[in-house]
């Protein structure tokens, strides 16, 4: 194996472990999203239920205030993963950009290797015509 088809291994593998992370944050925020709308409903039902839909009532459901606070708590921490994936997605990209260098000199590598081999193959079969073409004089 050749030291540039390794290398083209490895940036192929970091660019997938790096779609991986950024497919894996985005799960992340869309579950702390659906996690935040479920409180968000179980909340208005709690109010419903209790006829007060102020915070700061001194008779605002228990229930209801520590699903705020864990809603709230989700919230931040989909904001706070938001600046996670658009490193992630930044790290993804350069590893692609790497990828596709090392991919296009090894494509320029094989096309000088194709044309190496062609033009050997071509002077074989010129000699072979050559050859052929004496017996045939002679």
């Amino acid at each position: 194996m050749k030291p540039r088809d390794t290398l083209l291994r490895l940036k192929r593998f970091q660019v997938d472990e790096r779609r991986r992370r950024v497919a894996q944050i985005e799960m992340m925020i869309a579950e702390f999203d659906r996690m935040a709308e479920d409180l968000d409903r179980e909340i208005a039902v709690e109010e419903q239920k209790a006829g007060i839909s102020d915070p700061a009532h001194f008779a605002y459901p228990t229930y209801a205030r520590a699903a705020g606070q864990r809603r709230d708590n989700l919230r931040q921490s989909a904001v706070n993963l938001q600046s996670q994936l658009e490193d992630a997605k930044a790290e993804l990209g350069e590893a692609f950009e790497e990828l596709k260098k090392i991919e296009i000199l090894d494509d320029r590598e094989r096309a000088g290797e194709r044309a190496l081999d062609n033009a050997r193959d071509q002077a074989a079969m010129d000699q072979i015509g050559v050859s052929r073409s004496l017996r045939a004089s002679a």
